[in-house]
């Protein structure tokens, strides 16, 4: 996958994260697909948005549940 591609993937996935979990701030969604992104340093990088959509919103669903258990 190309480097412009895999960009315009990857903020397709913080699209959809935020849209997934909207009462978490956009920052913390950002925040989260850019950190999973950079763990994924490997040379074959079709999967790369796969991989980051997945970890990404592990990490959140994790936040909102923490978010949810203070209220």
């Amino acid at each position: 996958m190309d480097p412009q591609h895999e960009a315009a993937e990857i903020q397709n996935v913080q699209q959809r994260l935020a849209e997934r979990f909207p009462d978490l701030d956009p920052g913390e969604v950002r925040s989260a697909v850019t950190e999973v992104h950079a763990e994924l340093t490997g040379s074959i990088r079709d999967f790369v948005p796969v991989l980051v959509e997945h970890g990404a919103r592990d990490r959140l669903a994790r936040i909102a549940r923490s978010v949810d258990d203070q209220h």
